[in-house]
């Protein structure tokens, strides 16, 4: 196996993949708080952990891929309260929504899809035992987490803990020793239908100690790689490493691997602030396979910016790897494809360099374009699928109009009776339509215009 090499948030440094069970790698990535359709930032970290894990298995490694799905929130409750129905149907149409959205991207399921509110009993346990061992304290039915009990916190934002602030505004402020502290399980509210009973009293979960929960029951302590979304830096991984790592003496993860941001006119995509542009209305505008260059046209842990102008560049990249499949033939690469073949896959092994992955796409494009004559694309095919893209290498269905149809065979009679005038002023006719008919061996073919 190759060395693989991914940046590690906590030590700031690019740290290869040593896994903790040899030819097993486990990841946790953080899923979504289902409130709400998703949005195409949402999907980033979908995309980007579903690619890794392809990524991993080619390499000969056993990936086990765990997304959470957070159904238990502050926002849950808010979203169904304004809608008038209650909490749990609402998280409950959310969650399959999210479901339908992502199974449209083609890039099957995570192994495990964990929901927070089937992990109640071992959530309650992990409190337990930070409470037992001083780092967790109850009042008037509430938990908080004690940051100062740990003297490592910061070490995944680095951060200093006198500039830190958790984000819960004055909620609970009177009950905790200090205003770092952030909850862990919440007592129940008059306006919120659903709760647990335990040991402190009746409420639920705070969000960050679900995931901690959620990750430590699939995947154990101490598994590979923790991802997600760098605005999940601080607070939410933060106070995951803390809270695990103060109950378990050891860490969560291994890695921290944080994708960047997709902004919408320079803003990170966020429901809260309004600026989004939901993910089956993504689909549906610019389609599957543009989605996915989209995201890996770009470094994963940079910011991306969700524009027309981008995706039109990514349907153009999607093109031309179509246009130049309808000269390849299954079988052997050429004598150029191995070099780049390796590019390919020492871009991956570099910090999951999709990018630097693409241009050796390209470049074996255009050397198969110089090439001329049919070439072989099993080195091709097998860099495409692992990014999920080697479809564009078979037919693609032509839905042409039937108007377009029956002027093909409207020219295929004119050159049948050798009226070869007639055939080129109706194939005018099909360009004017935006179609180009190409005539080879097996007969006549629609191809639409770029």
């Amino acid at each position: 196996m190759r060395e693989i090499r991914l940046h590690d948030t906590r030590t700031s440094e690019l740290r290869a993949l040593e896994p903790r069970d040899p030819g097993h790698v486990s990841i946790y990535a953080c899923g979504p708080t289902v409130y709400g359709r998703i949005h195409v930032g949402n999907a980033r970290p979908f995309v980007i952990f579903a690619l890794l894990g392809r990524f991993l298995a080619h390499e000969g490694y056993d990936v086990t891929l765990v997304e959470n799905v957070t159904d238990v929130n502050d926002k849950i409750y808010a979203a169904a309260h304004a809608a008038g129905v209650p909490s749990a149907q609402l998280a409950q149409e959310m969650t399959q929504a999210y479901v339908a959205d992502t199974d449209a991207l083609g890039l099957g399921r995570p192994d495990h899809e964990p929901l927070a509110s089937a992990t109640i009993e071992e959530i309650v346990a992990l409190i337990e035992r930070l409470i037992e061992r001083g780092h967790a304290y109850a009042v008037d039915g509430d938990v908080y987490f004690s940051v100062r009990s740990y003297p490592q916190y910061g070490e995944i934002s680095h951060r200093k803990v006198d500039d830190m602030d958790q984000g819960e505004g004055v909620e609970g402020s009177e009950r905790k020793h200090d205003p770092l502290d952030f909850a862990l399980w919440k007592a129940q509210k008059p306006d919120e239908d659903t709760a647990w009973d335990a040991p402190w009293g009746r409420g639920r979960p705070g969000w960050h100690i679900e995931c901690s929960a959620m990750a430590e029951t699939l995947l154990g302590v101490g598994f590979d790689i923790h991802g997600g979304g760098s605005d999940l830096i601080f607070p939410h991984h933060e106070n995951e490493a803390a809270q695990t790592r103060a109950a378990r003496d050891a860490p969560l993860a291994q890695l921290w691997v944080h994708n960047g941001m997709v902004r919408l006119e320079s803003e990170k995509m966020s429901k809260s602030i309004g600026n989004i542009f939901v993910l089956h209305e993504a689909l549906a505008a610019y389609g599957r396979d543009a989605l996915i260059m989209y995201f890996c046209s770009g470094h994963y842990r940079q910011p991306v910016e969700f524009d027309d102008a981008r995706l039109a560049e990514a349907a153009a990249r999607v093109r031309r790897i179509r246009e130049a499949a309808r000269h390849l033939r299954a079988g052997p690469s050429p004598p150029w494809s191995p070099p780049l073949r390796e590019r390919f896959f020492a871009a991956l092994a570099e910090d999951f360099n999709t990018p630097g992955a693409l241009a050796a796409v390209f470049e074996w494009v255009r050397e198969a374009n110089r090439a001329g004559d049919s070439v072989g694309d099993a080195d091709l095919r097998e860099m495409l699928s692992v990014l999920a893209l080697e479809n564009l290498l078979d037919p693609e269905p032509v839905r042409a109009p039937a108007e377009v149809f029956a002027l093909r065979d409207a020219r295929e009679e004119a050159r049948r009776a050798r009226d070869f005038a007639q055939a080129d002023l109706i194939r005018d006719q099909i360009r004017s339509l935006g179609w180009e008919v190409r005539d080879g061996p097996g007969g006549s073919e629609l191809v639409p215009l770029s």
